[in-house]
């Protein structure tokens, strides 16, 4: 195999992996990171003593981690700390009930048993459901979709498990209650997607939980990212930080390198971009006609939820709270929070602007498992707030004042009493965040919507049709958004980069 020089764009999950894959199979590596750190989405916000994982924060399948170490003949434990989460997920009712989704399967059935006896039966051909999905569909995530027959393969699976239809579809069809019928249909918020108009295909992400479990890392999320920063310069890699990429050389078709925004350049055989494909084709190849079509494609693609986030830190800590470490729950109505942010079910955009009133809320309290991640005796949380992306012409979020209030607010009254007296740190990102830092058209968090004809073929490839020597990785590539599936990207990406050099990439101890 030939060993070349690789620029990668970006260092977030989907850049490092890719990055480590090829230098464990030989390559010269380099990622360039326009930040002060690695991460990307998964970077962290240190602010007096608290730290706050700006993004990702549910792991699971760690196995898929476990593989980029055995690249160095390392192991991950020695590493990183993962601690299981059981219940890995807390989902309040209107009366502040929780429904908690716990490891063991038994323990699951009877919570279904208890809120409604009639739907057990349902419920267990619901996970059945889920269980085959996964088994059809999971070993098309590490698979290449570069071509249209690749696709086709999975039209007699999409028919026979009814994939194309949507996850509140799959679940409403096995389901009755209407509090378990929300409990079990919020993943695809978790990948910025409407439960309603996300296909049942993507449900395979409950059994990624179900099989794997939910891990947090000691130290959080950012752990993991400074450890696969170790690893990759362990294996030879270079990390630039500060370093932010400009555009894409390209000379007769094929890429040459990048040039940065101080003037400089670096040569490259190679470009993996982990940069969003929208501003891969609007900005670092604005100067190539030819990818013009993506441009346009992109322009008009339906795009994911954007997110107000609160990252908070406060004096005292709460023992009784019946907060999990991971927590669903909502403010108002949860009918009209979803319509107000994806518009209605059967398609269209948001037909009013979103209130503070009505608010799908994520909360985040690692402090109920890792007291490292604050000072003694405090509480460290971030609250996610769905929100709709930002204008196609531009423009800003609005009620961000407001929809902190209201998350203080609920918080305050049924959690976490006083929360607002306590308040010692404040920090908060919202759409134009993930537009004018991360570079996501129109803010969308998680890239692009999770639609069926916005996934596998359909979804931008991991190798450029274009341009030669550019491949393309994260959450708005194939297989998609959430960190198993970005770390399938660079999988795929690495498998094509070694078969245009000569050889599928082999791990490699060094």
């Amino acid at each position: 195999m030939t060993a070349e020089r690789v620029v990668v764009v970006g260092g977030g999950f989907g850049g490092l992996a890719a990055a480590i894959r090829l230098a464990g199979a030989g390559h010269d590596v380099t990622v360039l990171e326009r930040r002060d750190q690695l991460g990307g989405r998964a970077s962290q916000w240190v602010i007096d003593g608290f730290r706050f994982d700006a993004g990702p924060t549910v792991l699971t399948a760690p196995h898929l981690f476990e593989e980029l170490f055995t690249l160095a003949g390392e192991r991950l434990a020695d590493h990183v700390t993962l601690v299981p989460l059981d219940p890995y997920y807390r989902v309040f009712d209107d009366d502040g009930a929780p429904f908690d989704f716990r490891t063991d399967e038994a323990a699951m059935l009877a919570q279904v048993a208890r809120r409604s006896p009639a739907d057990v039966p349902g419920y267990q051909r619901l996970q059945s459901r889920i269980a085959a999905i996964f088994d059809a569909f999971h070993p098309y995530t590490e698979r290449s979709m570069m071509s249209l027959p690749a696709m086709l393969r999975m039209l007699p699976y999409l028919l026979e498990h009814r994939a194309m239809l949507g996850v509140r579809h799959l679940v409403h069809g096995t389901v009755r209650d209407p509090f378990l019928r929300r409990a079990l249909t919020f993943h695809p918020l978790l990948i910025g997607g409407d439960p309603a108009r996300t296909p049942a295909l993507f449900a395979l992400l409950v059994e990624f939980e179900r099989r794997w479990g939910v891990h947090h890392a000691i130290g959080g999320t950012a752990a993991v990212v400074a450890a696969l920063g170790g690893l990759l310069e362990r294996l030879g890699g270079r990390i630039e930080l500060g370093a932010e990429v400009e555009r894409i050389l390209v000379e007769r078709g094929r890429v040459t390198g990048v040039r940065l925004a101080d003037g400089t350049t670096r040569p490259a055989d190679v470009v993996v971009s982990d940069a969003d494909p929208g501003h891969v084709s609007g900005t670092l190849l604005a100067h190539k006609p030819r990818a013009a079509a993506a441009r346009v494609r992109l322009g008009w693609a339906r795009p994911s939820m954007s997110l107000h986030v609160l990252y908070l830190g406060a004096d005292r800590t709460w023992p009784d709270t019946p907060l999990a470490h991971h927590n669903i729950l909502y403010a108002g109505d949860p009918e009209r929070a979803l319509r107000a942010v994806f518009g209605p079910p059967w398609g269209g955009t948001p037909r009013r602007r979103p209130t503070a009133e009505d608010l799908f809320l994520y909360a985040h309290v690692p402090t109920r498992t890792d007291p490292t991640i604050a000072p003694d005796g405090c509480e460290s949380l971030y609250v996610l707030v769905a929100a709709p992306a930002l204008p196609r012409r531009g423009g800003e979020a609005t009620e961000s004042a407001r929809i902190r209030e209201r998350v203080l607010e609920v918080l305050g009254e049924h959690h976490l009493p006083g929360l607002a007296d306590h308040l010692v740190v404040e920090h908060a990102i919202g759409p134009e965040h993930f537009r004018d830092v991360l570079n996501t058209p129109r803010g969308a968090a998680f890239s692009l919507h999770p639609s069926l004809f916005q996934a596998g073929w359909f979804r931008p490839h991991n190798r450029s049709p274009v341009v030669r020597g550019l491949y393309l990785v994260g959450a708005g590539t194939h297989p998609g958004a959430g960190v198993p599936a970005v770390l399938a990207s660079a999988k795929i990406a690495a498998t094509l980069i070694g078969a245009a050099a000569g050889a599928t990439p082999e791990r490699r101890a060094r």
